[in-house]
């Protein structure tokens, strides 16, 4: 059908060719950039219908997710700093309230006296471990006039000292952590009393590594640490990492303290090295020191990340799945669209063939029957010539014998030409016959019989072999006699004066289920390859000149169309050539139609 098909768009003289070759090679190139940008775009459609909600989805719910940990982990952090800050004031306020407790229920004489001044402070030693080193009674010049402790501190003078001159003025003082005379660091306790006429002032040393201990306690994560700072920026406290100092910071954090009015404030800022970090700040001593909680933003915030890592992970595999899916279905689907698109032009030049057969068959009708009424006269006036030649005046006649020659050859031609254009009115008018149940073996073996006393004169022997028990097939009887014998007619005439031989087969086929298939194939010299793909073109014939009209295949073609088979070719030259037609078989119980019993007055 397809090379039947593009045959039809060439003229008879092959000279629109050139032109339909160069216009398809054009069209080609037209075709796969409108594919490929129709491909590309279906492409980027489907993908963007893919992915741009599952984006809103993956953002929306990163973002909550984002927010809710953040708020969790500050509160966490919030309520952890508080925690630590209370332990931490009730760690000094319990310390000082032991010291004030001791002035407030002693003498002056009693706590001067060094062997009492022992006892209480290993009794502190006892309650709370090595929290509190040593204790001493400092005089108003700065002289400590009692001590106990295991440093040999007696009558040593801070008249000089930093935290002598602010204890002085304060009924109780806590210091910043220093070196001092021992030489490691430690703070002090100062409870101030007066004993008329002069002033006396109560210290205790407070272990370092004992304060240290509490806040060292406050660690999260790898990097998160606590420590504690001074109005100067000084560390009270062995930071976990090295440090640079806090001066600007501490004002910076005093300053977001003062603005907030809140016990604790969590800060997100840059340190000293660009770093972002996360701060959890929270005043000590009353506003003397800061406790600092500091993480880096990456360690705190681990969770955060993962969850992105692990959801990008999840987008790219998906994203590739959805979009190998994508490019998968827009390749297949448009290359159905192709097909479909090629089909329908062909189906295009397939009614645009079919319009130029119907205009043929139009000009093919309309000449017939101007050529029937003068050879109808023709053949009149010839018999009426031949009825006069038979009367007395003509018999005697010398040329009596040329006359009825011509007369018989003007018969011949007449006739021959009656049955061309009958052809011609068959193929153009494809006049519908009555339809009945035909039992194919039956009717090829009558036309086989009428076929065998020309195979016989030109020494052709036509062989049959039938798959018995055929159901029937409901078309015209006479048309499928029609297609037979031109097929039989054709091999004859192929085959010549050399003879050959017909092989004729039917049987149910096995591709097409419901179909019978008829095998008519011969020996003789077969069809050059070159002629195949017109074989059923109308008025394509490889007869001489008056031998043939071009339209018995044609015919048989539109006949097993019409019946719903198909009919197709296949030959080698030197070998034969075998056609095959496939007609399809009627249910079975399907009453109300004619049985067709072949009989030779129908052929």
């Amino acid at each position: 059908m397809t090379e039947r098909t593009e045959h039809l768009k060439e003229d008879s003289a092959g000279q629109a060719a050139p032109p339909i070759r160069k216009m398809s090679s054009e069209g080609q190139q037209t075709g796969r950039a409108y594919y490929g940008q129709l491909r590309r775009n279906i492409i980027i459609t489907m993908i963007t219908v893919s992915f741009t909600p599952m984006l809103l989805v993956i953002a929306i719910l990163l973002f909550q997710f984002s927010t809710s940990y953040h708020e969790k982990t500050y509160a966490h952090l919030e309520e952890m700093v508080q925690k630590h800050k209370q332990n931490i004031d009730t760690f000094l306020s319990e310390k000082l309230a032991n010291i004030r407790f001791l002035v407030a229920s002693t003498n002056i004489e009693t706590l001067t006296d060094k062997s009492f001044l022992q006892a209480k402070l290993q009794q502190l030693q006892e309650e709370y471990g090595d929290v509190f080193v040593d204790m001493g009674v400092v005089d108003e010049t700065g002289k400590q006039l009692s001590y106990a402790g295991p440093y040999e501190l007696h009558n040593v003078r801070y008249l000089e000292a930093d935290w002598f001159k602010r204890a002085i003025n304060r009924d109780f003082f806590i210091s910043d952590v220093f070196m001092g005379l021992r030489g490691s660091p430690h703070f002090i306790i100062t409870v101030r009393r007066q004993y008329e006429p002069s002033v006396f002032i109560l210290r205790a040393t407070i272990d370092f590594r004992a304060f240290n201990t509490l806040v060292e306690n406050l660690r999260v994560g790898e990097t998160g640490h606590a420590f504690i700072l001074n109005k100067e920026g000084r560390f009270q406290t062995r930071p976990a990492v090295e440090e640079a100092r806090w001066q600007n910071s501490y004002d910076y954090f005093v300053d977001r303290m003062e603005d907030s009015k809140r016990s604790v404030e969590i800060i997100e800022r840059p340190d000293g090295s660009g770093a972002e970090h996360l701060y959890a700040i929270a005043e000590l001593k009353g506003g003397d020191w800061l406790l600092i909680f500091k993480q880096e933003t990456g360690d705190a915030f681990e969770d955060i990340s993962r969850v992105f890592r692990i959801s990008g992970i999840i987008f790219l595999l998906g994203g590739s799945g959805i979009v190998m899916t994508v490019i998968a279905l827009t390749r297949r689907m448009v290359r159905r669209i192709m097909k479909a698109d090629k089909e329908k032009e062909k189906l295009n030049q397939q009614m645009i063939e079919a319009g130029k057969l119907a205009s043929v068959g139009e000009l093919a009708a309309g000449i017939a029957h101007e050529i029937n009424n003068p050879v109808a006269i023709m053949v009149e006036e010839a018999g009426w010539i031949e009825d006069l030649l038979e009367e007395e005046e003509f018999a005697e006649s010398e040329n009596l014998s040329e006359f009825q020659r011509a007369l018989r050859q003007i018969g011949t031609q007449g006739r021959r030409c009656k049955e061309i254009t009958h052809k011609l009115l068959s193929f153009a008018r494809k006049t519908d016959t009555t339809v009945k149940d035909v039992q194919l073996n039956d009717l090829i073996r009558e036309i086989v019989d009428l076929s065998a006393q020309m195979a016989r004169y030109n020494k052709v022997t036509i062989t049959t072999e039938f798959q018995p028990d055929l159901p029937y097939v409901t078309l015209s009887p006479a048309e499928m006699q029609q297609v037979m014998l031109n097929l039989i007619n054709n091999a004859i005439d192929a085959m010549g004066n050399s003879g050959g031989t017909i092989h004729i087969a039917t049987k149910l086929s096995r591709l097409e289920k419901d179909h019978i298939v008829i095998t008519v194939e011969d020996n003789g010299p077969g069809i050059p390859e070159s002629n195949l793909s017109r074989i059923f073109d109308p008025f394509f014939t490889t007869k001489p000149v008056g031998k043939g009209t071009g339209l018995g295949l044609s015919i048989c073609y539109g006949i097993v169309q019409k019946n719903g088979g198909n009919i197709d070719v296949h030959s080698t030259v030197g070998k034969g050539t075998r056609f095959r037609v496939w007609i399809p078989f009627q249910k079975p119980g399907n009453p109300g139609k004619q049985k067709y019993k072949p009989t030779r007055s129908q052929t």
